[in-house]
């Protein structure tokens, strides 16, 4: 999930502890309390650090080895053990509850993304990536800030209502799911151009009705298109390019980041008079006729790298961006 929707899960968190006596019996534990959620919801994305060395470097990182089996311990015993420093007369077990349930429903939580996880490091590299819930899901979300302002006001006890919000919240879930499996089963079915051997990748958006899907055919290349209220249709072909610049590109640090984060990685070659442009674009995440996450290696005849660079940019960010070396 992204960082708002992991601060709010903090908060209700929070909330949700004052279904333990002790904890709704004393103000000072619930405090205490309410930092170690909102912390131990965070902490799994202090990997985001990364980035004062280089997008490369964040990208390859980012929900890696901080998400890991390995990590969720150091997370929880870190933080428990400084605030039980700070705070040494409340009650350390209470803490490291609710510092262990923040943090593995953050990770819990990230699995459902497109983005994805390595949370079962190091018995496996792969990035797990179930495509159910998109990074920022209004429902969650709003439904968390509702919560949040009834618990601010008074309105409603916190134990109750947020009892209430995350059985909610399970059965989103539950569902979101089970329409994910039920699409992902019927699609090729509604595919009049499917052929032998497709793939079938139906990955969310903010919309309920609305579904990316990518088809991935044997020979490598993608078909890209939507799924909305049951009407499938395709918007674009990718085929990987065979050029030299493409297999060139894969030595530059760039690239191999964006190919060891992405499985769905394609790469596109312009020729320039100087030189080449290879794009390497994610096909799961097409948005208004763009790639909106690439890296992109900038590279002279003899495919001597001249600029690179990794991330999240529109198409006309990127070609502002290494204008200097494209003229």
């Amino acid at each position: 999930m992204d960082t708002a929707t992991h601060f709010v899960m903090g908060i209700g968190l929070a909330g949700l502890a004052y279904t333990d006596p002790a904890v709704a019996e004393d103000p000072k534990l619930a405090a205490v309390i309410l930092i170690a959620t909102v912390v131990g919801s965070q902490a799994p994305d202090f990997d985001t650090l990364f980035r004062l060395e280089n997008n490369a470097a964040y990208i390859r990182n980012h929900r890696g080895m901080s998400h890991s089996i390995p990590f969720w311990l150091i997370w929880i015993l870190s933080i428990t053990g400084l605030i039980s420093l700070i705070f040494s007369d409340v009650s350390t077990s209470h803490v490291a509850l609710w510092v262990t349930i923040a943090v593995c429903l953050h990770v819990f939580t990230d699995l459902f993304n497109t983005y994805g996880t390595q949370a079962f490091r190091p018995f496996t590299q792969k990035w797990i990536s179930w495509n159910i819930i998109h990074i920022f899901d209004p429902f969650i979300f709003g439904t968390h800030i509702a919560a949040i302002m009834l618990w601010i006001t008074g309105l409603i006890p916190p134990a109750p209502l947020f009892i209430t919000l995350y059985a909610a919240i399970g059965l989103y879930y539950v569902w979101r799911t089970w329409s994910h499996f039920r699409l992902e089963k019927r699609v090729h079915n509604m595919d009049n151009e499917r052929q032998k051997g497709d793939t079938y990748y139906i990955i969310p958006t903010v919309s309920w009705n609305r579904w990316h899907v990518v088809k991935a055919h044997q020979n490598g290349s993608y078909d890209i298109g939507g799924l909305h209220r049951k009407r499938l249709f395709w918007k674009k072909h990718a085929v990987p390019s065979t050029h030299p610049a493409a297999e060139a590109s894969k030595s530059y640090r760039d690239v191999q980041a964006f190919r060891y984060f992405s499985s769905f990685a394609v790469a596109e070659v312009e020729e320039r008079e100087w030189g080449y442009i290879v794009r390497w674009a994610d096909v799961r995440y097409h948005h208004r006729r763009q790639y909106p996450f690439v890296a992109v290696a900038v590279m002279n005849k003899q495919f001597g790298l001249i600029d690179s660079y990794i991330g999240w940019l529109s198409h006309e960010k990127m070609e502002k961006r290494l204008s200097p070396h494209m003229n």
